[in-house]
């Protein structure tokens, strides 16, 4: 079901080590990661990658670390955070990979929590493991990825790396590929955190899945933008660049995208929804801004969709070469997870000429579960299943819409230390994904939103918030929304909305009708929005009731909104 198209056949691997070790001797001099920032190791090829690995890992035995050791690492995107996860991947330690944005609190908490033994961090963090040094009890030695303090417990990664032999390749350990080899927090909270096992047969299965259906050529160049120490960032823009000989380029910071696009040329960018959103609007607003591209993009559009219709391939890269250019001239996938992009704006950059995919996966699923390919994509759907994964709709509706359960090699081992929790969501081997959706006569996942968040409506209907607020998110003066369920005077369930403006689009709009904003304009041109838009639902979806919030929502490191902090009607 859904496996039209040929999979592409790709290298087989069981474990993290091996990867590391069959393409540095493929690949050796060929470039592999690339800081964009000015770092102690800015840059290595495969060959390099392996000596470091081999240098640091000796290093860490030398200060008496034992295989199975756990191995905290926390800082920002760089040469040195892919160097020390790895090298623990390579010597049979644990990674614990920490959110760099959590509280000081919630990183101790990890810490603590995971029972790390030693710390690499950046040089950012210096003054937080100064200050808490004594509090960790289990933390024998903090590794800094820049200079060190030189205090006792603290070591430079660099001379660590610089003083020591390598360790022979027929002298590492040996890796069961079932163990656990990282552990990842989903939250920090203390009491809250979830720590997700995985082993290096979950992360290999996926890799060699994914490739198997999106093929990745040593010529490829990643632009990492991306947190890291996420599971989307870390298999999909680390390992997967490195499984196929691609090369790995750590983009300075979001603010410095664009420019790091002209440095790095990219051809693949792993990205969230939101990022490619307000990358599409300011294409179209640079053209609707300029009166002859406003003219003349809409019938170029039209002509190279038909010139593409009848096989003449890449015309829009040619015809749309000036945009093109602005993002690094080859650009050969656009690629989305960590939300559900809009279909407009994925169709909107394919018109362009910028292939554009979705995957769908979970943390605990290593993470890719699905994916869309070149050939065979629909922009609505989150993707067909990988090879080995299998899904299947439980307790579905009139509609074919049921929580998602899913099972395969990339299937989490469980939650550290809490056997309960993992009962609770694997039975019989299938993970529980706590979302709805449902697979169309393709083969094709479609994603409705998460079970926890649906709302009944009084007609006994489910109604899921995410499809609502991607409604309304698409108006220009709508920012972000969450949409909830709340009672009228009748004790009946109403569809309830909190609305943050867009502060551009609304000056904008005022300077030219000459208005004032104040909080009556403001909720006249919402009001007139959500009107709009209810007219484009059913009667049980429509908006009922909004607040005009100030501030955004805060949001996870791959921009959700955490809706567990809100408040409804907040």
């Amino acid at each position: 079901m859904g496996y039209q198209k040929k999979l592409y056949d790709v290298p087989k691997i069981n474990s993290v080590q091996q990867m590391i070790l069959k393409t540095a001797e493929k690949y050796g001099d060929k470039l592999a990661l690339e800081d964009l920032n000015p770092t102690p190791i800015g840059r290595v090829t495969y060959s390099e990658l392996l000596e470091s690995i081999l240098k640091f890992g000796a290093s860490l035995q030398k200060l008496g670390y034992k295989e199975r050791a756990h191995i905290a690492v926390i800082g920002e995107n760089r040469v040195q955070w892919a160097i020390s996860y790895l090298t623990c991947m390579t010597f049979n330690y644990v990674v614990v990979p920490i959110d760099k944005n959590l509280t000081d609190n919630e990183i101790l908490n990890i810490i603590h929590e995971s029972d790390s033994e030693a710390v690499i961090y950046s040089s950012s963090f210096e003054n937080l493991f100064t200050g808490i040094r004594h509090s960790l009890k289990k933390v024998k030695h903090l590794i800094c990825m820049d200079e060190a303090s030189g205090d006792k417990g603290f070591h430079s990664m660099i001379s660590m790396i610089r003083d020591s032999e390598p360790v022979s390749i027929t002298d590492l350990p040996e890796i069961n590929p079932e163990d656990m080899a990282e552990i990842i927090f989903t939250s920090g909270s203390l009491g809250r955190a979830k720590g997700v096992m995985l082993s290096q047969r979950n992360l290999a299965s996926n890799l060699v899945d994914m490739v198997s259906m999106l093929m990745m050529y040593p010529e490829d160049r990643f632009l990492s933008v991306l947190p890291m120490h996420h599971t989307y960032e870390c298999t999909c823009g680390m390992l997967c660049p490195l499984y196929s000989g691609s090369s790995v380029h750590y983009a300075r910071s979001l603010k410095t995208v664009v420019e790091d696009f002209q440095r790095a040329h990219p051809t693949i960018l792993l990205g969230v929804p939101l990022l490619y959103d307000k990358m599409f609007k300011k294409i179209v607003k640079s053209i609707n801004d300029d009166k002859v591209k406003s003219v003349i993009v809409p019938p170029l559009k039209k002509l190279t969709n038909f010139l593409g219709s009848i096989g003449i391939r890449d015309i829009k890269k040619k015809i749309f070469k000036e945009l093109h250019e602005r993002f690094g001239g080859n650009v050969r996938i656009f690629i989305a997870g960590g939300a559900a992009p809009d279909p407009e704006v994925a169709k909107g950059l394919r018109e362009f000429g910028f292939n554009f995919l979705q995957g769908y996966g979970l943390t605990e699923t290593s993470p890719i579960l699905t994916l869309n390919r070149l050939d065979n994509f629909k922009d609505e759907a989150a993707g067909l299943p990988l090879p080995s994964v299998e899904i299947k709709i439980v307790n579905p509706d009139e509609s074919g819409s049921g929580e998602i359960y899913t099972s395969g090699p990339n299937i989490m081992l469980g939650y550290y230390k809490n056997p309960e929790l993992t009962e609770e969501i694997i039975v019989d081997g299938w993970f529980k994904t706590g979302d709805i959706g449902y697979i169309d006569e393709d083969g094709f996942l479609h994603i409705n939103g998460r079970k926890k968040n649906v709302i009944i409506s009084k007609s006994g209907k489910n109604v899921f918030p995410e499809e609502i607020e991607d409604a309304l998110n698409k108006s220009p003066f709508i920012l972000e929304s969450i949409v909830y369920g709340a009672e009228d005077e009748k004790q009946d369930e109403i569809i309830a909305a909190l609305i943050v403006v867009d502060a551009e689009a609304l000056i904008q709009y005022a300077e030219e009708k000459n208005l004032t904003i104040n909080d009556d304009m403001m909720n006249t041109i919402i009001d007139q929005e959500i009107k709009g838009i209810n007219k484009a639902l059913p009667s049980y979806k429509r908006v009922v009731k909004f607040t005009i919030r100030d501030k955004e929502f805060e949001k996870t490191t791959t921009q959700k909104i955490k809706r567990y902090l809100i408040n409804n009607g907040d």
